[in-house]
């Protein structure tokens, strides 16, 4: 059973149990997070494809940490004009592990 989540501008595969590292989030360590932009959602041979999202779902999650990834270099030359600019730059990120997906409960 696993779910296709939607945030911070990329997709996801949400299993229950398992750590997913997505963008930043506006969490703090130890907090619950609900990704309400589910697109789909599979359960065993029965699966629900949303249009866009599905209704009703929502997959829930606690932030367990957060940080920063690898270091990228951003250089940028033009040849003959004496211009070179460097630049590097890490992502953040948070790190969630996954303890509920399926219908939201009312």
């Amino acid at each position: 059973m696993y779910a296709i989540v939607e945030t911070g501008g990329k997709q996801y595969r949400a299993e229950e149990g398992k750590t997913i590292r997505v963008e930043k989030l506006p969490a703090e360590k130890g907090e619950t997070v609900k990704f309400d932009r589910v697109l789909m959602f599979i359960d065993g041979e029965e699966m629900q494809i949303g249009k866009p999202y599905l209704e009703d779902f929502t997959v829930e999650g606690k932030v367990i940490g957060t940080g920063r990834g690898k270091k990228i270099t951003v250089f940028k030359f033009k040849r003959k004009k004496n211009y070179r600019r460097k630049q590097g730059h890490r992502q953040p990120y948070s790190d969630v592990l996954i303890n509920s997906l399926g219908k939201q409960k009312d």
